[in-house]
């Protein structure tokens, strides 16, 4: 593929012996999964859904371009994406949690935290994985109470001084 692309979902295991897959789902568009819809493998692989159903904490899909168990047990470890263009758009303020990855981190007074090094995505709301240079590592809530800004075009975020968090304890 000729363009970066984001990882919308993650093969677990082969379900079955029509070629059905096990899926982790990593997109919140709730259209991602819908019969017809388009991903591609790991290869770049086109692959279309012809059916879709729940299960477990899991989705299990069927691709119009796989039907047996060898082929979809070989896809098994492997990721689904889209191009990033198919992104739909954003409102102002608002951001992709694959933008955030590489972003400088600074506290309201200038302190310098690391780079987001992964975002960890809990049903509560996102914590940011913040490592510096010396390989600290520092755990962000991603809320309002914690977040000051963001601008992933500039690669940087800037987040409260929270004694014990962001900040140094002081005695």
């Amino acid at each position: 593929m000729d363009e970066p692309t984001i990882v919308v979902g993650r093969i677990t295991k082969a379900h079955g012996v029509h070629g059905e897959v096990a899926v982790e789902n990593r997109s919140d568009n709730p259209d991602r999964w819908a019969v017809g819809a388009v991903v591609f493998d790991d290869e770049g692989r086109r692959l279309t859904v012809r059916a879709i159903r729940p299960h477990r904490d899991r989705l299990l899909v069927t691709f119009d371009e796989i039907d047996d168990r060898t082929t979809a047990a070989a896809m098994a470890g492997g990721t689904l994406v889209v191009p990033e263009s198919w992104l739909p758009p954003l409102h102002q303020g608002q951001w992709w949690t694959f933008q955030l990855e590489g972003c400088a981190v600074t506290t309201e007074s200038g302190r310098s935290l690391g780079t987001i090094a992964e975002v960890l995505e809990y049903p509560a709301h996102d914590l940011w994985r913040v490592v510096d240079g010396n390989g600290i590592e520092t755990l962000i809530p991603a809320v309002e109470a914690f977040v000051v800004s963001v601008d992933p075009a500039a690669r940087m975020a800037t987040v409260r001084d929270v004694p014990g968090l962001t900040a140094p304890e002081t005695d």
